[in-house]
């Protein structure tokens, strides 16, 4: 069995390494005869990882560097999963198939307030609320960089998906989401793009997503490529 290069594109604070190689998907892609390209966001894992949030203005093109000449598919979470579905906007003819992970409706209506809440914790790694633990506690990680990873949440320009962007990502998306993320629901991205599916999983928030085995098996399927 063979098909497009699959690229995987990671969530903030984590990197390639950990949150697909660690979770199995490369092995699972490989042996379904599929090439992954890795990625690691700018600021993240084995990237540069600048202090300056003008920086990260188009944290995208390191996406686009990294692909060929042929369409690829792609499994994206959280933030890797906004920049590929504002690649997908831009330059579709660059993917075959995408899976989106860890978005919804937070990509329209932003909680200003959690996200002041997210920098602070990432910039003193404080937090006394058991999610912001989880934010401050992510530079903590060995290669990590706590200065990176806020300038990466404080970047100018942060793209805004409107009912236009959408209308233009044409291809075949699926959008998987847990059932208790706080990036969902996710209807209002399903329903703006034309040619997406909408798979929940059950009693999943957002951080279990990449290692759930529902996750799993929903993505392989839709880009049909079960290792057996």
């Amino acid at each position: 069995m063979s098909g497009p290069d699959v690229l995987l594109v990671h969530g903030f604070g984590t990197s390639f390494e950990a949150t697909w190689r660690n979770n199995g998907w490369v092995d699972l892609l490989g042996d379904a005869g599929r090439t992954v390209v890795g990625v690691d966001l700018l600021g993240h894992g084995m990237a540069d990882k600048p202090s300056d949030p003008e920086a990260y203005r188009n944290l995208e093109d390191r996406i686009l560097d990294e692909l060929g000449h042929d369409p690829v598919d792609a499994i994206a979470f959280s933030a890797g999963a906004m920049a590929v579905l504002w690649l997908a906007a831009h330059h579709a003819h660059r993917f075959h198939r995408i899976v989106l992970a860890g978005v919804g409706r937070n990509l329209f209506e932003r909680d200003v307030e959690r996200g002041r809440a997210v920098v602070e914790a990432v910039r003193t790694g404080t937090a006394t609320d058991p999610e912001m633990r989880y934010f401050a506690d992510l530079p903590d990680v060995a290669g990590a960089d706590r200065e990176a990873l806020s300038a990466f949440l404080q970047r100018p320009d942060r793209r805004s998906f409107t009912p236009e962007l959408l209308a233009g990502v044409s291809i075949p998306v699926r959008v998987v989401i847990g059932e208790q993320d706080h990036a969902g629901p996710a209807d209002p991205l399903v329903d703006g793009l034309p040619n997406a599916d909408l798979v929940v999983l059950p009693g999943v928030d957002h951080f279990a997503t990449p290692k759930d085995f529902g996750f799993i098996d929903a993505a392989l399927e839709f880009l049909d490529a079960q290792p057996f």
